[in-house]
């Protein structure tokens, strides 16, 4: 399965399975400075967010300057542990159908138009998709969602 499938799978199957979660224990945080589930998922809201930015310019700019982001100042100041846990799996279906949209819209050519993020070197758009995938799955990991069946093989082309 490649990155774009497995996009499409989640997109399809994860739903489910983040509902499926003890909803009186998704706000549990392990400890005071870790994360809760939602404010996890909420995490991967702002990454689709960043990410959705930089599959649309990679393919309309040559080699644009994309900025980072601060990972724990987004979602302190989105205040996810307060949002419903419907609410924030509606928000990553409807983030993860957009950002699906831009990526399936590249020609095969724009895989390997670049862009910096940050102070980084050139990154390919097929790296940033990739990384954007592996980044969910180990964030979906974390927060105990089964997702191995919906992984991309590692040596898979794009489609």
């Amino acid at each position: 399965m490649n990155s774009l499938q497995s996009l499409r799978e989640l997109i399809h199957q994860l739903p489910g399975r983040l509902a499926a979660l003890n909803a009186g224990k998704v706000g549990n945080k392990p400890a005071p400075e870790a994360w809760s589930a939602k404010e996890e998922l909420g995490h991967l809201l702002d990454s689709a967010a960043n990410n959705y930015q930089r599959i649309v310019r990679t393919q309309l700019e040559e080699n644009p300057p994309m900025p980072s982001y601060d990972g724990e100042g987004w979602v302190a100041l989105q205040r996810y542990q307060r949002r419903g846990w419907q609410e924030l799996i509606g928000l990553w279906v409807a983030l993860n159908q957009q950002l699906l949209a831009a990526a399936e819209a590249a020609q095969e050519a724009a895989w390997q138009r670049t862009c910096t993020i940050g102070d980084s070197a050139p990154l390919t758009l097929q790296f940033v998709f990739d990384d954007y995938i592996d980044h969910m799955l180990h964030h979906l990991r974390h927060i105990g969602v089964e997702v191995e069946d919906l992984a991309p093989a590692k040596a898979a082309a794009q489609d």
